[in-house]
Formats: structure tokens, sequence, C-alpha cells
């Protein structure tokens, strides 16, 4: 999928995280995280948000993503969303998203 604007979901509220995804000129994946458990959690947090991009076939994005303690549902969730925002997507095949591990 190709990031055509910038978009977000998600809220800084506790338990949540907000992801900002844009354009990334040909650099490939940036991830710029921002958390309140960046000590304990900050690779995990990393991965799922790549392995959900990967997911979708997303090869050039910077991410901002600002995590107040989100389960790893919840951060599948909004890089989803900011993705199909981002994109213009609308047709979303909820079948393929189902059999992701979370």
């Amino acid at each position: 999928m190709e990031i055509k604007q910038n978009a977000s979901a998600g809220t800084t509220e506790s338990s949540d995280i907000m992801i900002t995804i844009g354009k990334n000129s040909g650099q490939g994946i940036l991830i710029e995280l921002d958390s309140s458990v960046e000590k304990q959690f900050g690779r995990q947090i990393r991965e799922k948000i790549q392995e959900t991009l990967t997911n979708l076939s997303v090869t050039d994005a910077k991410v901002q993503a600002i995590d107040k303690g989100a389960l790893d549902c919840t951060i599948q969730a909004r890089t989803v969303a900011a993705v199909y925002r981002a994109t213009g997507e609308e047709n979303v095949d909820w079948q393929v998203l189902n059999t992701w591990n979370v």
C-alpha cells in the first residue's frame, strides 16, 4: 500500500496509542516512539507496528507513535486505521485482518 497523505488514529489517553503516519520519500520505514513504558516494552511496540505495516504491504512510511501503555491489539488496530486513512483505501479486507496473530 502506498501512503498518500498524513493520517492518524488513536488518542493520548491512558492505555491507548496515537499513531500518525505519513510519506517517507523512499526512505523505507521509520518509527519514532514516545512511550511511557519505553524501557520495558519499546522494542515490542516497534515490532508490532512494523509487523502490522508489513502485513499491509507498506514499505515506505514515517510513523510517529505516542504510547500510553496500549496493548498489542490496540497498537495493531490504531496502525491499521492510520494506514487505511493515509492511503485513502476504503475497502478493508477484514478476513485477512482477522487471521493476524495479536
